[in-house]
């Protein structure tokens, strides 16, 4: 008898219900602690090959939410499943392993590389660190990823100093290579270069992603950069995500109010379209994450806001296939 059933493709990344809270304490004699809930019961997967993007106002936990995925800390609650395996809890001595998988594009490319050292032990550290082939073969490797990423493999033994902006962040992404990983966080990878530079380093990642079959979970507060990158788009507010769906879907019908403000923020290229445009200006700043609002967190800025967005927390339910919103009056 043939087996006709469709096997389950299981998701590269599942983030199961992830929290992060940092203890504040009161006084120096008070010892009874509140929490900021920099991440907040948070849930979403990435295929393999895929790129999810994770936009949001600044504050909003999306650099906590990358760094507790790749377990440079340690959530405080959920669980993070990589290749159906549950490494919420690993030690450093197994984290050793799986590091070699997951990588990081920090933000800053003047901050991110060690100014003491030459590019060759920067890029060639994860190869050190993971025993990765002779000094000979791991000097080699490094001016071969040097190419990869569009610089010169005789940099080889030049300082950070001497790089231009967009040229560090080159080489940040070139160390983030060395060990040839399968994820890749690239957390505001352009946010700190000239816009000159930024469509290069866009089109870098994409060309590699689409040579060496990379995923990417691309945080930007950048619209503009994801809805060209991303494949889908999680919006996050005050530690939640709100809404989560295809980049096509989200940017031509948004859901969720906040998702409409975002949106309505982006210059449109047509002057005449612009003009046309109602612009959403939320009121007020964003909530203390110390003491949330209760009920739905966006509520106080919400113009759809009613006494049951106040009361009750709306659940992240998905509206439609692969469509996922948090909102009792979703614009669907």
């Amino acid at each position: 008898m043939i087996d006709n059933a469709i096997e389950t493709k299981l998701p590269l990344l599942d983030v199961k219900n992830i929290k992060k809270y940092y203890p504040v304490k009161k006084s120096f004699f008070n010892r009874s602690r509140e929490w900021v809930k920099a991440v907040d019961d948070v849930s979403f997967t990435v295929d393999e090959g895929e790129t999810l993007g994770i936009v949001g106002e600044s504050g909003c936990g999306k650099s906590t939410l990358g760094r507790n995925i790749l377990r440079l800390q340690k959530p405080t609650g959920g669980q993070v499943i990589y290749r159906d395996t549950d490494i919420t809890n690993y030690r450093e001595s197994q984290l050793r392993h799986i590091r070699r998988e997951m990588q990081i594009v920090f933000q800053d490319p003047y901050a991110s590389l060690n100014p003491k050292h030459k590019v060759s032990e920067i890029v060639g550290e994860p190869l050190r660190v993971h025993r990765q082939g002779s000094r000979g073969e791991r000097r080699d490797r490094v001016q071969s990823l040097l190419e990869k990423v569009g610089l010169d493999r005789n940099h080889i033994s030049r300082y950070p100093h001497e790089f231009s902006g967009g040229q560090r962040q080159r080489i940040g992404i070139a160390r983030a290579l060395a060990l040839n990983p399968r994820l890749i966080v690239c957390d505001e990878p352009i946010s700190a270069l000239d816009v000159s530079v930024q469509s290069q380093v866009i089109n870098l990642l994409q060309d590699l992603q689409e040579e060496l079959g990379l995923t990417y979970l691309f945080i930007s507060h950048d619209l503009s950069v994801i809805r060209h990158i991303c494949n889908r788009v999680a919006v996050m507010y005050l530690g939640k995500i709100v809404e989560l769906g295809s980049t096509e879907e989200i940017y031509l019908a948004p859901a969720h109010p906040y998702t409409q403000a975002l949106l309505s923020a982006i210059p449109l290229p047509n002057p005449l379209q612009q003009r046309k445009r109602a612009r959403i200006i939320l009121q007020g700043d964003v909530p203390n994450p110390i003491n949330p609002p209760s009920g739905c967190r966006f509520h106080t800025r919400c113009p759809l806001a009613t006494d049951l967005c106040k009361q009750e927390e709306p659940k992240f339910e998905e509206k439609k296939p692969g469509r996922w919103v948090a909102c009792h009056y979703p614009q669907t």
